[in-house]
């Protein structure tokens, strides 16, 4: 990938509804699966975003509906954010002022490693790599602004 697009504030970045388009591959089994919807970053209650991703995923040849909700609240340094579980308990941090950033998440004994990138006002990518003794994981986001 070349130039990244830096964002000096990820909260006003994000802001908006987006469209979801996820693969998901399990690198020890060889398994595939598909998520397609949209996330909508709304206000969150005391500052910055809550995060509702509603769509479908399919795994296996098998769809269901699926979702999930992140609280992105101001983090700790200017135009950055902390990402939480919707219960509240901590994710990663996200500071995109480069337009790149990587962030480690621990999970039982697996490692999760987002890379996210910014490539123009209105699309960005998560490559989440998941290593452990549970799961041996790629999941790939792009997400692209609606309206």
């Amino acid at each position: 990938m070349g130039e990244f697009w830096p964002v000096p504030d990820v909260l006003t970045y994000l802001a908006g509804s987006w469209r979801v388009e996820r693969s998901v591959r399990d690198l020890a089994s060889g398994a595939a699966g598909e998520f397609s919807g949209t996330t909508v970053f709304g206000p969150l209650e005391g500052g910055g975003l809550l995060h509702r991703e509603s769509g479908t995923f399919v795994w296996q040849g098998v769809p269901r509906p699926a979702e999930r909700t992140l609280r992105f609240q101001p983090g700790a340094t200017r135009g950055t954010a902390d990402v939480r579980f919707a219960d509240g308990r901590p994710f990663h941090d996200l500071d995109l002022t480069s337009g790149r950033y990587i962030a480690d998440h621990p999970c039982s004994a697996d490692l999760y490693r987002g890379e996210f990138t910014v490539l123009d006002k209105d699309h960005w990518r998560t490559v989440w790599r998941v290593r452990g003794p549970a799961k041996d994981l790629v999941l790939t986001t792009d997400y692209a602004r609606e309206g």
